[in-house]
């Protein structure tokens, strides 16, 4: 097992799950459990053990396919098709893949990405109701191939998720009362519900469920348990005791 290559974690979930909190909180852990440090051990100098990074926006390009992504008053005239929000996901993927996840893969970097190709399926198949075998080219063709090597769903009850959502402060001011999958009904983000579910059975291996419904340092050790797991599997390190 060539222990150099670099490993590509996703967070998955609904509105409100969770995610990038956890994100955070895990890549606090993986410096703090000394994970980093262990990483960066098997890498040139000049090379980051660790990126964090997002969909849609991870890319210059993606952060101006972000803004016209979320933002409702930008499609309030003519709306927004289903198939071109499709087709602009995937414009953002594309270039994310070859521009930052390859190159940093390559290098042996340990991505964290907050959204991958689990969510278009479940949001533009499921909840837009677009073909999955459509859906599944444009991914192929987006990324070239490139898979997760763990995707970690933040699974949470869809009425709970929407009300942590609208209550939070929007990222952008601008977009405020104004992001279009918060506002979309709760049908819509219960078939995405669906979504994530389907692939979490048809990939057990690789897409792994987490409880989003208890306490965030509960969350947060079940995320840390999987990852601990992991690890030892892709870059083994002496077990301490305390």
């Amino acid at each position: 097992m060539d222990t150099r290559r670099g490993r590509f974690i996703v967070f998955e979930g609904t509105e409100g799950a969770g995610k990038s909190t956890q994100l955070k909180r895990l890549q606090q852990w993986l410096a703090d459990s000394g994970w980093l440090r262990h990483l960066q051990q098997s890498l040139p100098p000049e090379v980051s053990p660790m990126l964090v990074t997002r969909e849609p926006g991870g890319t210059d390009l993606g952060q101006r396919l972000r803004l016209l992504l979320l933002d409702s008053s930008l499609t309030e005239a003519q709306g927004l098709p289903s198939i071109t929000e499709l087709l602009l996901y995937a414009a953002d993927r594309a270039q994310h893949v070859h521009t930052t996840l390859k190159p940093a893969l390559e290098r042996g970097t340990l991505i964290l990405c907050d959204r991958y190709t689990a969510s278009t399926v479940a949001y533009q198949g499921y909840g837009r109701g677009l073909d999955l075998g459509l859906i599944g080219q444009l991914n192929a063709i987006a990324t070239t191939g490139l898979t997760p090597d763990l995707t970690l769903w933040l699974d949470l009850d869809v009425e709970k998720g929407l009300h942590r959502a609208r209550q939070r402060q929007p990222e952008v001011p601008e977009l405020a009362g104004k992001d279009r999958m918060e506002a979309a009904d709760l049908a819509f983000h219960q078939r995405v519900q669906q979504g994530f579910a389907a692939q979490a059975e048809a990939n057990p291996q690789h897409m792994v469920r987490i409880e989003a419904g208890v306490a965030e340092d509960q969350v947060a050790a079940q995320i840390q348990t999987v990852m601990e797991h992991k690890l030892q599997q892709w870059h083994p390190r002496p077990l301490t005791t305390s």
